[in-house]
């Protein structure tokens, strides 16, 4: 056919054809395209790289969402006991987050790739994440009182220390709904940085993210640590919430009206081109796999035989003919990708690849992931339960017993969500180190060193424990509260993790992005699967850690004498296991935070 091109918009791996994960990208464009912008680039980028300021006002919402998790993190474990759920089951409220976080943030961020909204890819997930993150703090600082209306004892809950059933289940629902939602936003809120952001930008868009999320953690915990917000809103009490379920409802609040404003600002400044469909642009999705062998065979046919007839007389009719026959053929095969793709983008479909590619990771994969799962399962007691600790063992109080006991069990609860501000200052300055200590020791020697780190800080939470215990025994403390040494010693213990914290939260992401730079199954993938050995940790620890501790009597030692155990472990095999890396290649992987 003179003058006409036969050629159809096919874009794919070039490892594909070759099966070779380092090989560039193929594109294959219709020449009638060939001159038109969206042929010379990603439909979904803009022309240019966003600019500084840009880059820093578009992912404010990271602040936003991280505000809310610092609450969650500090004061909900102690609230769930106020409403009469014992501490050996309070860890199963926690088991929602490892299961939105390894089947909701894996499909949200297919789903968000191929969204073909007008406002953009990634500002409807935003969006729709932020009005859950506002619906379900709410619920959970109103849990309270929509118990109280629903039917739950109305006696005044200085005086009452049984279970509000309806209470706990409103702010259990609440709080399975802010570990859905923070799920939906986080990823959507990483990739639209990075749509924005050239590559010559990516180093400067990870430390713009981490650092709202330094801001987030520290305005969440220093308004965790605040006993005054029942004093600031005194309405915010009633006969069914007292003062530090006033505390907890007003905080929440001041992290709606905060999420909200960073919201806004991203969602007005983040200048998110909206993604074509792929019929308009002649193009195929990046992921779509190449056709078989049948359907090009059939191309071919068609276009051959279109050639072959372009010379004889009646040439102009068979042309036609066959241009409606491969428009046909065309329409069929992309239907079936269609359906292709809906399949593989469903929440059983994402976890099924993740696990059957356990068995393409390069054989060092193995190892990083077991010392990575060591390490949560030393991580996560902290994380569960490190201001009841302070609230119990340092404190002696008790969120269900007299009023002296409540009292002085709350002052340990603020007291801990301090600490946590203070070992998220420590996390937010050791993380300028990570690379130069890379470039030093290896990866390999710093992972290490973090663990051992974790090992001794749980250890000395299980002595701080005993030496307070047997200190409240003797009658002292009774009076007092805790002891001014035991008080900073705890505190101590609180700043010095945030050293290993920052190495966690990088350092293992970054070993495992060099492994498979050149494995064929993808770094994406291969994060993913690295993510498995972060939540099925947590699902342990979640089910696990009350039972375990009612079995020694309750109390919080039990779980973090087992903490120190697995950091420990998995120090030594890290010594014994991990691959020895180049440490001159290093480099930061990103901040993987909440």
């Amino acid at each position: 056919m003179a003058g006409k091109s036969d050629t159809v918009a096919i874009r794919v791996s070039y490892k594909n054809l070759r099966h070779d994960s380092s090989a560039p990208e193929l594109e294959l464009v219709d020449v009638d395209h060939r001159n038109s912008p969206s042929s010379n680039q990603s439909p979904s980028r803009p022309k240019a790289s966003a600019s500084l300021l840009r880059l820093v006002l578009s992912c404010t919402v990271a602040a936003g969402v991280q505000f809310g998790w610092a609450l969650q993190l500090s004061l909900l474990t102690p609230y769930i006991q106020t409403l009469g759920i014992g501490h050996a089951f309070s860890s199963f409220i926690w088991l929602c987050g490892p299961i939105t976080g390894l089947v909701v943030q894996p499909c949200v961020g297919i789903w968000s790739d191929k969204c073909t909204s007008r406002f953009g890819r990634r500002r409807p997930f935003i969006l729709a994440g932020s009005l859950m993150i506002s619906v379900a703090v709410i619920l959970i600082g109103f849990s309270a009182d929509i118990g109280y209306l629903l039917g739950d004892t109305h006696e005044h809950c200085r005086t009452f220390k049984g279970t509000r059933t309806r209470a706990a289940l409103v702010f259990i629902l609440g709080f399975w709904m802010l570990d859905l939602a923070n799920n939906t936003v986080q990823g959507p809120a990483r990739a639209l940085l990075a749509d924005l952001s050239g590559p010559e930008q990516r180093n400067v868009s990870n430390a713009v993210f981490c650092s709202w999320m330094a801001v987030g953690n520290i305005l969440g915990y220093s308004s965790g640590s605040s006993g005054k917000w029942n004093k600031w809103f005194p309405f915010l009490t009633s006969r069914a919430c007292c003062e530090a379920c006033g505390n907890l409802k007003a905080a929440f609040l001041v992290a709606v009206v905060f999420l909200a404003f960073c919201t806004l600002v991203t969602l007005y400044f983040a200048n998110e081109v909206p993604l074509a469909t792929a019929s308009h642009h002649g193009h195929m999705s990046d992921s779509a796999p190449l056709l078989d062998e049948q359907q090009q065979n059939g191309v071919e046919f068609l276009k051959s035989k279109s050639l072959s007839v372009s010379d004889e007389p009646n040439g102009k009719v068979n042309e036609n003919h066959i241009e409606k026959d491969e428009e046909l053929m065309h329409e069929n095969f992309k239907s079936e990708e269609d359906h292709s793709e809906n399949l593989m983008d469903g929440p059983g479909a994402v976890l099924v690849n993740l696990l059957t590619s356990l068995r393409h990771l390069p054989p060092a994969m193995h190892s990083v992931l077991l010392v990575m799962a060591l390490t949560w399962l030393s991580w996560f007691p902290f994380f569960l339960f490190d201001t009841d600790w302070m609230g119990r063992e340092v404190y002696h109080g008790d969120p269900k017993g007299n009023t002296s006991e409540v009292f002085l069990y709350d002052q340990g609860v603020r007291e801990g969500a301090f600490g946590l501000l203070l070992n998220s200052v420590v996390l937010g300055v050791s993380s300028f180190f990570i690379e130069p200590m890379c470039n030093w020791m290896g990866p390999k020697y710093v992972w290490t060193v973090s663990n051992f780190v974790v090992f001794l800080c749980m250890a000395g939470t299980a002595i701080i424990s005993l030496i307070s215990v047997r200190d409240y025994s003797g009658g002292i403390e009774h009076v007092i509260g805790a002891s001014e040494a035991i008080k900073i010693a705890s505190l101590v213990v609180f700043v010095l993790l945030g050293f290993p914290l920052a190495i966690t939260y990088s350092v293992p992401f970054a070993v495992t992005a060099e492994l498979t730079a050149d494995s064929g199954g993808g770094q994406g993938l291969a994060i993913g699967v690295l993510n498995l050995a972060i939540v099925v940790p947590q699902m342990i620890i979640s089910l696990g850690s009350g039972p375990w501790d009612a079995l020694f009597g309750g109390g919080n030692i039990p779980a973090f004498v087992l903490a120190s155990v697995c950091a420990l472990a998995g120090g030594v095999i890290a010594v014994l296991k991990l691959p020895n890396l180049s440490s001159s290649s290093f480099k930061p992987a990103g901040c993987h935070v909440g």
